[in-house]
């Protein structure tokens, strides 16, 4: 049986448009010092922790967004910091915009090994916002501009960590934490861990509903917590934070255990180290009990979730 594995979730504030790429990677290898000397032994980083989020503005041409995407590895002016994660033997899970050599664009978040030598990646699947712009928006959400759908599926790799023992670990971003399938498809493939780097704006995208702030917070906690008590895995959210182009994202990054309690969380909007102990083996305590899914799933009744895509209504009415 696994033992604890000690997890940093490394918060970032805001990154400006005028910022540099080396101050952003100094940031990040700081962060990585600091994981290290409270004996992490793994680093989890926001979405697109090495750009501001550039989602929220329009560009005509994908050429011209381009400057805020990553087209080799590892990402520019992040060497250092990566061989400083090297050789402090902690694995480091970052989040970029990434553009294939035949000229593909992915929201990708990767987890680099202790050594090195190998890299677990996914693609963000469920793409929010919108491709073209919208005047009467505050701020725009042009995920489905810049980004294509993840073309990975929901990986989960199974590792093997000197005084952890044998592990399974996944990740998501974003917004795929609201969907609940996200979470059941690495659920079963028996996730222990579930990496989630996000972005997540204070203000309301939806003009025609006016949703209080704290929602926010709200929502985004109750999906990571159900997800991890529901498919018995510890979760390890981290968000960016702070006033970024003048604009405010939440941040509210947060760690869950498999019963779903929030067992550490930022207070701050800036770069914020958050750190915990997390004990493997309580992964097991609902996987043979209330979620054993071998006994207790009934995928026969689950077609429709596979099948359609859109909601809808039943045909008849019943007068009552």
């Amino acid at each position: 049986m696994p033992g604890t594995i000690t997890i940093a979730a490394a918060q970032m504030g805001a990154i400006q448009k005028n910022d540099t790429r080396s101050s952003v990677a100094q940031r990040i290898q700081h962060q990585i010092e600091k994981a290290a000397s409270r004996g992490a032994q793994l680093i989890v980083f926001p979405e697109l922790c090495l750009t501001p989020f550039f989602p929220r503005w329009y560009y005509e041409t994908l050429d011209e967004a381009d400057q805020w995407f990553e087209d080799q590895w590892p990402p520019r002016g992040l060497e250092a910091a990566l061989q400083k994660a090297r050789e402090l033997n902690i694995m480091v899970q970052i989040s970029y915009a990434e553009k294939t050599p035949d000229q593909h664009r992915y929201n990708t978040a990767s987890l680099i090994f202790s050594q090195g030598s190998a890299i677990m990646k996914y693609r963000k699947i469920h793409l929010p916002g919108h491709a073209e712009y919208i005047p009467e928006r505050p701020l725009q959400h042009l995920e489905k501009r810049y980004f294509e759908i993840g073309d990975l599926g929901f990986p989960v790799e199974r590792l093997n960590l000197k005084n952890v023992g044998e592990f399974n670990i996944g990740m998501l971003l974003c917004n795929d934490r609201r969907w609940p399938e996200a979470w059941r498809v690495l659920g079963l493939q028996e996730v222990d861990i579930v990496l989630i780097g996000y972005n997540t704006p204070v203000a309301n995208l939806d003009v025609t509903h006016n949703q209080p702030p704290h929602l926010k917070v709200l929502h985004s906690n109750l999906s990571v917590q159900a997800g991890c008590y529901q498919n018995n895995c510890f979760g390890v959210s981290v968000a960016k934070a702070g006033v970024e182009d003048g604009h405010a994202m939440f941040g509210s990054s947060i760690i869950v255990n498999p019963f779903g309690e929030i067992i550490a969380r930022s207070s701050t909007w800036n770069d914020e180290l958050i750190i915990a102990d997390c004990d493997l083996s309580l992964c097991q305590v609902n996987r043979s009990s209330t979620f054993n899914f071998e006994a207790h799933r009934r995928p026969e009744h689950y077609q429709r979730i596979v099948e359609q895509t859109g909601s809808i209504r039943p045909k008849n009415t019943i007068q009552a």
